[in-house]
């Protein structure tokens, strides 16, 4: 039964029977009436032999079922469609509905074969795609694989270099306080060879001073043995003045546009630096400020109290071996103004402070100290015991809480009120000489200052 199912397949019997049945249509109209009947008897034969084929296979497929097998679908359908073709009654379809019929179904057949042919040929395109698509997968998967390699290699010598820079600067940064530490090394040695030649200037000056006193001395005792009568003169005599003045007296101008101009780097530099440095301990600055002015205004008399004692004692050394033409007062002067470096100024830096710690005026906070600021009274002293040498001398004019803002004396400083009369506190002193005011201090001015400086 496969076997002719098979060759009825082969045969494509019903295509052929399509195609002659198309064929005969549109050649109906053309052709004459024999051929017509020719092509219909034709038609007729075709479909009996077709027929006669699928009634064997009917029967084998009968016979391979056994006795049983298939007999109600021979009872259901093959028996009432014998019964209704072979019957003399007329049939309940027309010929024309069966003529429709079969054209419905060969044009269905005909549509689904060209879907079926439009679905292969659209399944083949969907392959062909997806097989682009996945090479292109593919492709970009490769590529997307050497950039991930790529970047490791980039990250791998990326690290490499860093770690080798992190190396350079620690390296640099070794090196660099290698260099700091020498240039301190080299700072110091200068600061030690600044301090050598200036020892050596003086000691030259001492030198050259003793000398012209040793050559003094000898004249005065060639003379004295001497035969000529000359006249002596005695201790209780005036003294004879010299008409070359002291080393003092010639370096008296230049010393004294240096200390002034000193005096003004100190308002400028060293002020600010004390300020800041007491600023982070006292947020204050009204505080700040007097505890500044009060530390320059107790230097200045420290040093002055410092100087007078220093020259008595300059005095007391000299006086049994003093036998110059200048007095004893200038050459005590002279002595210190060339030996400024034997003035103790650490003594008094601790004078400063202890005298700033009893000040009722200013307050500081427990856990620091007056001695944060002692660069800066250092310097103050040390500017102050010279300002002492000059003739005349240099001070700090008197200053209060609540006095009258004197112009000629202070300037206001940025926060005062313009317009009022009286001195709230003071903020630096004003550097006088005499009744002279050399340069101007800075106050500060507010009103009702009397009230708040009783407070």
């Amino acid at each position: 039964m496969a076997d002719n199912l098979r060759r009825l397949t082969n045969t494509s019997s019903f295509s052929v029977l399509q195609d002659k049945l198309e064929s005969w249509h549109k050649d109906y109209h053309v052709i004459s009436c024999d051929q017509n009947l020719n092509r219909c008897c034709e038609l007729i034969e075709l479909t009996s032999k077709i027929q006669g084929q699928l009634f064997a296979i009917l029967n084998l497929t009968a016979t391979e079922g056994g006795h049983y097998a298939g007999v109600d679908t021979l009872k259901m359908r093959l028996l009432p469609w014998l019964g209704t073709c072979f019957s003399m009654a007329r049939p309940s379809v027309t010929d024309d509905t069966s003529l429709q019929l079969i054209q419905d179904s060969v044009e269905k057949n005909r549509r689904i074969r060209e879907l079926s042919a439009s679905h292969d040929s659209d399944m083949l395109k969907m392959d062909t795609e997806l097989c682009s698509t996945r090479r292109q997968l593919d492709s970009v998967r490769a590529e997307l694989a050497d950039a991930q390699n790529e970047l490791d290699e980039t990250k791998s010598k990326s690290a490499t270099t860093l770690l080798a820079t992190e190396d350079e600067i620690l390296q640099l940064k070794a090196d660099l306080r290698s260099a700091l530490e020498q240039v301190e090394i080299y700072k110091r040695k200068l600061d030690a060879l600044d301090d050598y030649e200036r020892q050596i200037r003086l000691l030259r000056d001492e030198v050259s001073y003793l000398s012209t006193e040793k050559a003094m001395l000898q004249e005065r005792l060639v003379r004295s043995r001497s035969p000529s009568p000359l006249p002596r003169l005695s201790r209780s005599s005036s003294p004879m003045r010299s008409e070359s003045p002291t080393r003092a007296q010639l370096t008296n101008s230049s010393r004294h546009a240096r200390l002034v101009s000193r005096f003004s780097d100190l308002y400028a530099v060293e002020r600010l630096e004390a300020q800041t440095l007491l600023r982070r301990y006292i947020s204050d600055l009204e505080m700040v400020q007097k505890i500044i002015f009060i530390a320059v205004v107790e230097s200045f008399k420290t040093a002055k109290l410092a100087y007078r004692q220093f020259k008595l004692r300059v005095r007391k050394t000299l006086s049994p071996s003093h036998f110059g033409p200048e007095s004893l007062e200038d050459a005590a002067v002279d002595y210190i103004v060339r030996n400024l470096d034997l003035y103790d100024v650490q003594a008094s830096v601790n004078d400063v402070i202890n005298a700033m710690n009893v000040n009722p005026r200013i307050s500081f906070p427990p856990e620091v100290d007056f001695i944060l600021i002692s660069a800066m009274i250092r310097d103050t002293c040390r500017v102050a015991f010279a300002m002492q040498t000059l003739d005349p001398p240099l001070d700090l004019a008197f200053a209060s809480d609540g006095e009258l803002y004197n112009d000629i004396k202070y300037r206001r400083s940025y926060d005062s009120e313009f317009t009022a009369p009286l001195v709230l506190y003071h903020v630096w002193p004003a550097l006088v000489e005499g009744d002279a005011v050399v340069v101007k201090g800075e106050a500060v001015t507010r009103r009702g200052a009397l009230v708040m400086t009783e407070q």
